[in-house]
C-alpha cells in the first residue's frame, strides 16, 4: 500500500477485521472440491467532518460483483 495514510488504513482494516472476528461473521473451513471460492476486495472510505477534515478512515470487506463471471461458470 502505498498511500500517504496506509498506516491508518491498515490499522482500520486490523479494526475491521478484529470486529468481524469477535462477531463472528465466518468459520473457516476447506472449500469443497471444485467449488470457486467467492472473491472479495478491500473498499477504503475517508470520514469527513462538517469542516471537511478527515475523522475516521474506514475500511470495509466487500464481495466482488460476479455477474459478469456467469458466463465463465
Amino acid at each position: 500500500m502505498s498511500d500517504i495514510d496506509s498506516d491508518k488504513w491498515l490499522e482500520a482494516i486490523k479494526s475491521e477485521m478484529d470486529s468481524m472476528g469477535s462477531n463472528q461473521v465466518w468459520t473457516l473451513v476447506d472449500p469443497p472440491k471444485g467449488v470457486r471460492p467467492v472473491e472479495c476486495k478491500w473498499v477504503y472510505k475517508r470520514k469527513l467532518g462538517a469542516d471537511g477534515e478527515v475523522t475516521a478512515f474506514k475500511a470495509r470487506l466487500m464481495a466482488k460483483d460476479t455477474l459478469s463471471d456467469l458466463g465463465r461458470l
